[in-house]
């Protein structure tokens, strides 16, 4: 996955709770084998209703996505995180994230930007008031601020989740951090024990 330092510019206010996974990216879009093109299928069913807010021209090019509370509900699909970022999206900032939901977003380089009630309500109100707010999340500094709406506060994330974003390390970029290891303790197994070569 890419670094992600900084995600600054405008925002989609998205003012609905209990957003589950299958209304992010529906089930029939996980038919799919490739892992490009969700972008189509974000919010499709909703996206038919020509007063959705992603049907607004005038959030078009947003990056952050401002959702109400206990977003990401429902089963564990990475799709709905590829359809978010295949959108455009870099962050998405809720009251309350559904955990596994968080999980498939650090693991993919979405940032997760849990705020308090109070300031998820006024980021709503402020976008929906002003489309051309610029929201800037720093993950080196775990701040979200809108300043021309006056609104700034921290966030939380774990130190390691946090470095993964800054280095661009996903899972497998992980591993192979530890390969001098893994090589070194592969060559002192026994011969007879499976091996994946």
């Amino acid at each position: 996955m890419e670094p992600v330092e900084i995600v600054s510019g405008t925002a989609v206010p998205l003012r609905r709770a209990d957003v589950d996974t299958d209304q992010i990216i529906p089930s029939d879009w996980l038919k799919r084998v490739e892992r490009t093109g969700f972008e189509k299928g974000l919010f499709s069913e909703w996206r038919d209703n020509r007063d959705f807010v992603l049907n607004d021209e005038r959030h078009d090019g947003a990056v952050v996505l401002v959702a109400g509370p206990n977003f990401g509900t429902g089963s564990s699909r990475e799709h709905a995180v590829w359809a978010i970022q295949q959108y455009g999206f870099g962050a998405v900032v809720s009251p309350r994230f559904a955990d596994i939901f968080a999980n498939n977003c650090t693991k993919n380089g979405l940032v997760p930007v849990q705020v308090s009630a109070e300031v998820g309500e006024a980021l709503l109100d402020a976008v929906e008031a002003d489309p051309d707010l610029v929201i800037t999340v720093d993950v080196r500094n775990l701040t979200l601020e809108a300043p021309a709406a006056g609104i700034s506060c921290g966030f939380p994330m774990d130190t390691a989740t946090r470095e993964r974003f800054l280095e661009g390390l996903d899972d497998i970029d992980l591993s192979l951090s530890h390969e001098t290891a893994i090589a070194e303790y592969e060559s002192g197994r026994a011969g007879w024990l499976p091996t994946t070569a």
